[in-house]
C-alpha cells in the first residue's frame, strides 16, 4: 500500500482520501451485497446511479454502462436486489461507494443456479438434442392449448387463431401455470392430451413474469412430459427474453404466446392468396398447353394431303427404283464380262509351251557353262597366285641356298654366338636332313 505524501507533517485531503480508498479496496474484495434500490437515475451516458439501502443504512452505488448492458431486466426503485460490487471511496466527494459489477433480483440467484444445473444435466442426457425435435404439421385440423383459463395469453392465442384461420378446431386444456403443484398438473395434462390424440399440435403457453412466476416451466417433470408426448409441442412461455427448460425441451420455441399461435396455424388469407396464385398459374399453363396443341394441329393440317397424291409419289419412287435396279444389273453384267475376259487371259498365259521352255532351257545351260568356265579360270589363277606367294615364303627355299637353322637342346633357335658356350650340343637343320654337333669354340 502506498504511503500518503506528507509535507511538514501535514496530509493533503486528496492524499488522505486516496490512502483511505486504498485501505478499503485492499480490505474488502469484490463481494455480494443485498438491499433495496432507491433514487435510481440513468444518466445520458448510460451509467446508472442509485442508493442501496436496508432498514438501518444505505450506500451510494454506480453501475457503468459496460456492466449494465448485460442485464436482461430493468432495475427500478423499491426492487430488492443482490449486487456483486467493489467497495471503494469516490475521491471527488469523499463518499463511500459501491462499484457494481453485476446485479440480480433478490432470491433469483438460487433459482437461477437450479435452472443452470438442471439445464446442464438434461442437455447431457440429450433431452434438447436437435435430432429428436419433431416437425410441426403444415395444415393442422386441431390445435391444443395448455394454459390457464384466466391467463391473458389464452385470449391472445384464441384471437390470433381466429384471425389467421377460424376453421381450425381449438381444444383448451386448462392447467395451473404458477404455484405449488403447477408443474405436476402441466406434466399430467401433457400426458392426457397425448393419450386423447384429438389435436395435431399442442401449444404450452403462459404470459411473462419473474423467474419465480415461470418456475413451473423449469421443472424436470414438465420437460420429460414434453418429450414423452406423442404430439409436437410448441412452447410460448413468457416474453422473448425469458428462456425456460420447457422452451428447450419443446419441438419449437416461440418468443411469445401470440407467436406460438402464429407458428402453429397457417394464415387462411395467405392460403387463399396462394391458391389464387396457383389457380392463375394453372390457368396460364393450361392456356399455353392449349395454344401449343392448336399450333401443332395447324401444322399437322398443313402437312395433310390427298391419298392420290401420296400414291403418285410412291409410284414415281417405284419407277425410279426400277430404273436404278436395271442400270445396276447392266453395270454388274458388264463388270462380270470384263472379269471373265481377264481371267481367260491369265489362264492362257499360265498354259505350258514346250518349245519355248526347251529353247529357254538350252540357252540357260549355255550361259551356265560359260559362267562355270569363267569362274573356274578365275579360281585357278587365284590358286596359282596364292601358291607362288606361299612358295616364296617357304623357309625351306632359304635353306636350299646354303643356310641352316641352329637349335639348342631345348629346341630354341640360336640367333647369336653368345647364346652358346664351348661343349654345348646343338641341332642343325639343313635343306636336306638334320645333324647334331658340339661347339668347340665361339667368337
Amino acid at each position: 500500500m502506498q504511503e500518503p505524501a506528507v509535507q511538514s507533517g501535514m496530509l493533503s485531503v486528496s492524499a488522505l482520501v486516496r490512502s483511505v480508498r486504498d485501505i478499503i479496496e485492499s480490505r474488502f474484495p469484490v463481494l455480494w451485497i443485498t438491499g433495496e434500490i432507491s433514487n435510481l437515475v440513468r444518466a445520458r451516458s448510460g451509467h446508472s446511479y442509485f442508493v442501496l439501502k436496508d432498514e438501518q443504512a444505505q450506500l451510494r452505488c454506480v453501475m457503468f454502462r459496460h456492466r449494465s448492458q448485460y442485464l436482461d431486466w430493468s432495475p427500478s426503485d423499491g426492487m430488492q436486489v443482490e449486487v456483486q460490487a467493489l467497495v471503494t471511496l469516490y475521491e471527488a466527494r469523499g463518499d463511500l461507494q459501491l462499484n457494481i459489477e453485476s446485479m440480480r433480483r433478490a432470491g433469483v440467484g438460487a433459482l437461477y443456479e437450479r435452472f443452470l444445473k438442471l439445464r446442464e444435466r438434461l442437455e447431457r442426457q440429450g433431452l434438447f438434442a436437435p435430432g429428436i425435435k419433431r416437425e410441426l404439421p403444415v395444415f393442422p385440423r386441431a390445435i391444443g392449448v395448455i394454459t390457464s383459463l384466466k391467463a391473458a395469453a389464452l385470449r391472445d392465442i384464441l384471437a390470433t387463431l381466429k384471425r389467421r384461420n377460424p376453421a381450425i378446431k381449438v381444444v383448451i386444456y386448462p392447467v395451473q401455470v404458477q404455484g405449488a403443484g403447477a408443474a405436476a398438473e402441466i406434466a399430467n395434462t401433457l400426458g392426457v392430451a397425448g393419450t386423447r390424440a384429438e389435436c395435431d399440435v399442442l401449444i404450452l403457453a403462459r404470459g411473462g413474469g419473474s423467474i419465480e412466476d415461470l418456475w413451473a416451466f423449469n421443472e424436470e417433470q414438465v420437460a420429460r412430459a414434453i418429450r414423452a408426448c406423442p404430439i409436437p409441442v410448441v412452447s410460448g412461455v413468457g416474453h422473448e427474453t425469458d428462456v425456460t427448460i420447457a422452451d428447450l425441451a419443446a419441438d419449437r420455441r416461440a418468443p411469445t404466446p401470440t407467436a406460438a399461435a402464429e407458428l402453429t396455424s397457417p394464415d387462411a388469407a395467405e392460403l387463399r392468396r396462394s391458391i389464387r396464385t396457383l389457380g392463375n398459374r394453372v390457368g396460364d399453363l393450361a392456356l399455353r398447353v392449349m395454344e401449343n396443341r392448336m399450333q401443332q394441329l395447324d401444322s399437322l393440317a398443313r402437312r395433310l394431303e390427298h391419298p392420290r397424291h401420296r400414291i403418285d409419289l410412291q409410284q414415281e419412287r417405284v419407277r425410279g427404283l426400277s430404273d436404278r435396279l436395271a442400270a445396276a444389273w447392266l453395270d454388274g453384267f458388264d463388270r462380270g464380262k470384263w472379269r471373265i475376259g481377264a481371267l481367260l487371259h491369265r489362264l492362257r498365259n499360265l498354259q505350258p509351251r514346250p518349245d519355248e521352255k526347251l529353247a529357254h532351257l538350252g540357252l540357260s545351260a549355255k550361259r551356265l557353262g560359260i559362267a562355270a568356265r569363267s569362274r573356274l579360270a578365275t579360281e585357278e589363277a587365284l590358286l596359282a597366285s596364292l601358291t607362288a606367294s606361299l612358295d616364296h615364303l617357304n623357309p625351306l627355299r632359304v635353306l636350299a641356298r646354303g643356310y641352316s637353322v641352329v637349335r639348342d637342346t631345348q629346341g630354341r633357335i640360336v640367333r647369336s654366338a653368345i647364346d652358346l658356350a664351348p661343349g654345348d650340343a646343338i641341332d642343325v637343320t639343313l635343306a636336306s636332313g638334320h645333324l647334331r654337333a658340339r661347339v668347340e669354340r665361339t667368337s
